[in-house]
Protein backbone atom coordinates (compact mmCIF):
# COMPACT_ATOMS: atom_id res chain seq x y z
CA UNK A 1 0.00 0.00 0.00
CA UNK A 2 1.09 3.86 -1.05
CA UNK A 3 0.57 6.43 1.51
CA UNK A 4 1.04 10.11 2.52
CA UNK A 5 0.18 11.33 5.64
CA UNK A 6 -0.86 8.10 6.79
CA UNK A 7 -3.76 7.81 4.34
CA UNK A 8 -4.20 6.16 0.85
CA UNK A 9 -1.89 7.81 -1.91
CA UNK A 10 -4.37 9.29 -3.87
CA UNK A 11 -4.00 9.02 -8.09
CA UNK A 12 -3.44 13.24 -7.83
CA UNK A 13 -0.24 12.14 -6.18
CA UNK A 14 0.81 9.25 -8.24
CA UNK A 15 -0.31 6.65 -6.95
CA UNK A 16 0.32 4.18 -7.51
CA UNK A 17 3.28 5.15 -9.37
CA UNK A 18 5.86 8.11 -8.94
CA UNK A 19 7.74 9.31 -12.53
CA UNK A 20 10.66 11.56 -12.02
CA UNK A 21 12.13 12.60 -14.90
CA UNK A 22 14.84 15.24 -14.94
CA UNK A 23 16.29 17.57 -17.42
CA UNK A 24 18.28 21.18 -17.83
CA UNK A 25 15.62 22.55 -19.50
CA UNK A 26 12.11 22.71 -19.00
CA UNK A 27 10.62 22.68 -22.83
CA UNK A 28 11.62 19.21 -22.10
CA UNK A 29 10.44 17.99 -19.41
CA UNK A 30 7.67 15.33 -19.82
CA UNK A 31 4.10 16.78 -19.54
CA UNK A 32 2.19 13.50 -18.91
CA UNK A 33 2.64 9.51 -19.33
CA UNK A 34 0.48 8.07 -21.45
CA UNK A 35 1.37 4.27 -20.71
CA UNK A 36 4.87 2.83 -19.08
CA UNK A 37 6.40 -0.19 -21.31
CA UNK A 38 8.83 -2.25 -19.96
CA UNK A 39 11.56 -3.24 -22.50
CA UNK A 40 14.73 -5.16 -22.51
CA UNK A 41 16.40 -2.80 -25.33
CA UNK A 42 16.01 0.70 -26.28
CA UNK A 43 17.26 -0.49 -30.59
CA UNK A 44 13.46 -1.01 -31.35
CA UNK A 45 12.42 2.75 -29.91
CA UNK A 46 12.72 5.25 -32.32
CA UNK A 47 16.23 5.65 -33.28
CA UNK A 48 17.13 3.41 -30.71
CA UNK A 49 17.97 6.18 -27.93
CA UNK A 50 14.91 5.95 -26.23
CA UNK A 51 13.19 8.70 -26.62
CA UNK A 52 11.92 11.65 -28.65
CA UNK A 53 14.71 14.47 -27.84
CA UNK A 54 17.86 12.16 -27.78
CA UNK A 55 16.80 10.95 -31.21
CA UNK A 56 17.38 14.38 -31.99
CA UNK A 57 20.60 15.78 -33.51
CA UNK A 58 19.59 19.19 -34.45
CA UNK A 59 19.63 20.90 -30.80
CA UNK A 60 22.05 21.92 -27.97
CA UNK A 61 21.75 20.35 -24.75
CA UNK A 62 22.73 22.99 -23.46
CA UNK A 63 20.71 25.80 -25.57
CA UNK A 64 19.75 29.03 -23.69
CA UNK A 65 15.72 29.29 -23.70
Amino acid sequence: MFGVYGKVLPNQNGAPLRLRIERQLGYKHAKYVNAIEAVASLDHIGAGKGGYWEDRVDYEWYAGI
